[in-house]
């Protein structure tokens, strides 16, 4: 048994832990004890974060790094998630409301001595210096393409191309296993398959789709149409074609496509020659064989390449949609204040008040009950 006394354990309050063997029986006998001393309950989903939150250990930014953290599939995602729990974003968050305070007493010093002459007119032109290079500063922090948010989410790759052409056969060699049924009739795959893969330490999902064809099957339609759907809703779609089909490898990629599309020629085993390939671009092309394994190399390169450009590298301040919906309204505040100068202090006054505020809601330190239980209810039982 370890004792913790208050504040100094990591919720602030005082923790006895209990370190047992890990048998079952042992557990449930020490569970069975503890359930039966009056008051003692189990923990909620998260408490012993929330009460480590209340308790001023942790801000909310703080707290939802801890949760991505439990939650992290690749080294990336692992390494994001810790940078937030050291308060890489509530740290800069207080930073800025500090700033907007520092701004905000300079006018309401320009209220409060608003008989004087010209002195409101000498505290009100550093504030609005100061509140125009915050704006900007944070404008500058959403204009970072949210690759935060995408490395939480990781990179969607669509396998995509019409029927037989070896999609699902890709689809195991990048897997590593068995993930699709491969089989020599067309038509084979009729739902979306979804394999999750690390690549280089970034989140990827891998979707294999439908052979896209013209069916009068209604089963296949549906696949079809799923296809359609996943490859334009995709980050990447790998378009195969069978290289030994004349009709086929002449076709190009489909345009209407919002996605960065890659064109795979498979099956050159079967061709009797070799086919050069193309350095990795916009829309790529790339000569493989999926069953026999060339190629293959060239391709995986170009795929973490991709994803490192896309994620962005290790930079990104905001990885919640919340976080970028609160700064955008501290932005509009500050922009409101900067627009307000000349209609008076008051106003001004009022703009930064709900600037403020918005960063409070960011951090944790105002009221945010709306948000409190659906950040908290993410995490395990006992965590």
């Amino acid at each position: 048994m370890l004792w913790f006394p208050a504040p100094g354990s990591a919720t602030g309050e005082d923790v006895a832990e209990l370190h047992v063997h890990g048998s079952r029986a042992v557990l449930a006998a020490l569970v069975a004890r503890l359930a039966a001393v009056p008051g003692l309950r189990p923990a909620d989903p998260g408490e012993f974060t929330r009460r480590a939150f209340e308790n001023g250990k942790l801000d909310l930014t703080e707290a939802e790094g801890l949760a991505d953290l439990i939650e992290a599939d690749t080294e990336m995602q692992r390494r994001q998630a810790l940078r937030q729990l050291q308060g890489l974003l509530g740290h800069r968050a207080e930073a800025w409301r500090q700033r907007i305070i520092s701004a905000s007493a300079l006018i309401e010093a320009g209220i409060d001595f608003s008989d004087e002459g010209d002195v409101p007119e000498e505290l009100l032109a550093p504030a609005l210096r100061e509140i125009a290079a915050l704006r900007d500063e944070i404008d500058a922090v959403l204009g970072a393409a949210g690759q935060g948010e995408r490395l939480r989410d990781g990179l969607v790759v669509t396998i995509a191309g019409p029927p037989n052409a070896g999609k699902s056969t890709l689809l195991n060699r990048l897997a590593r296993r068995e993930a699709a049924i491969v089989s020599p009739y067309a038509g084979t795959t009729r739902d979306v398959i979804e394999v999750h893969l690390d690549l280089i330490g970034y989140p990827v999902a891998l979707i294999d789709t439908a052979g896209i064809r013209d069916t009068d099957d209604p089963v296949e339609q549906e696949g079809v149409t799923r296809a359609r759907a996943r490859a334009a809703s995709a980050d990447l779609v790998l378009w195969v074609t069978d290289a030994t089909r004349d009709s086929e490898a002449s076709q190009s990629v489909p345009s209407g496509l919002n996605a960065t599309v890659w064109a795979i020629s498979n099956k050159i085993d079967l061709m009797g020659r070799p086919r050069p390939l193309a350095e990795p671009s916009r829309e790529a092309t790339f000569a493989i064989s999926a069953s026999q394994g060339e190629g293959l190399d060239q391709l995986i390169t170009a795929l973490g390449a991709f994803a490192q450009k896309y994620f962005g590298g290790e930079s990104a301040l905001l990885t919640r949609e919340r976080h970028r919906v609160l700064l955008r309204e501290t932005s509009r505040a500050l922009t409101a204040a900067l627009q307000s100068a000349g209609k008076g202090e008051e106003i001004v006054a009022e703009e930064l008040r709900v600037a403020t505020h918005a960063l409070g809601r960011l951090t944790g330190r105002v009221d945010v009950e709306d948000v409190l239980d659906k950040i908290f209810a993410e995490f395990c039982i006992g965590k």
